[in-house]
């Protein structure tokens, strides 16, 4: 067998992966240990992220002609993906925190909903929160006024129940 033929489902897996995916960060694992890098794939694992070692010329082929070919000049030196079909910032906020208790996990660039992304820009989408945290935060927002107005009304209700 050619090895092209042995390299091509390895190009078709990575390029099923990454077809409509959300978020996808690269980084460099070297120096990570047995433990921290179990730890780190049980954290993406349980946020439904993909979390593979492939060749760079592998991630290189599945790339071409699709919005993640921008990240070829960062495909230098071992390379992890994270790949997250439903939540574009949880690879880069899960990686990032993650690399704050680990410094040899290294962030090298990442796509974001078509956008590319470098190091700084990463660790910035590490901040912003996720969407149900998101989400929650502007149900509080409006929940807030509306109780509000249930109290004084309350209040008054009682205070006239009292004259009475």
């Amino acid at each position: 067998m050619a090895k092209v033929e042995l390299k091509k489902p390895i190009v078709e897996e990575i390029a099923e992966h990454v077809n409509g995916a959300q978020g996808v960060v690269l980084v460099d694992y070297r120096g990570l240990t047995v433990e921290q890098d179990t730890e780190l794939r049980k954290q993406l694992r349980e946020a439904g992220i993909v979390y593979k070692v492939y060749k760079n010329t592998m991630m290189n082929f599945a790339f071409k002609g699709t919005e993640f070919e921008a990240l070829a000049p960062y495909l230098e030196g071992p390379s992890a993906i994270a790949i997250s079909k439903e939540d574009a910032t949880a690879p880069a906020r899960i990686l990032s925190n993650f690399a704050k208790t680990a410094p040899a996990l290294e962030l090298k660039a990442g796509v974001v909903e078509g956008n590319l992304y470098d190091t700084a820009g990463i660790q910035a989408l590490a901040k912003v929160p996720s969407r149900e945290e998101l989400l929650s935060k502007l149900l509080g927002s409006m929940q807030s006024p509306i109780s509000n107005l249930a109290r004084v009304l309350n209040q008054i209700a009682e205070s006239k129940g009292a004259e009475a």
